[in-house]
């Protein structure tokens, strides 16, 4: 028997900053080891996609483009700047 739910409450779920700020780490390595493999400038490659959004700054190598149109781009702003002022 299923337990009783009440149809008006809303729960929510919610992933840990520390947690997300990792998956964003590891997202961002294997984008940046996938660009690296196929001889590209990493770094000049991610940030013309984060001010563009343009998914062809970045290879399909080992599936780095779809693991980076996954990311939001404001989040990952946010958390690069963070990190950056020590906040």
């Amino acid at each position: 028997m299923c337990p009783k739910f009440e149809k008006d409450k809303t729960i929510t779920f919610s992933i840990k900053e520390e947690e997300k700020d990792r998956e964003r780490r590891a997202a961002l390595r294997a984008v940046y080891d996938a660009l690296s493999e196929k001889g590209y400038n990493p770094l000049n490659q991610l940030v013309g996609y984060i001010l563009t959004e343009d998914p062809t700054y970045i290879t399909n190598h080992r599936n780095a483009r779809a693991i980076m149109s996954r990311m939001d781009r404001d989040e990952l702003m946010a958390a690069i700047l963070k990190k950056y002022l020590d906040l």
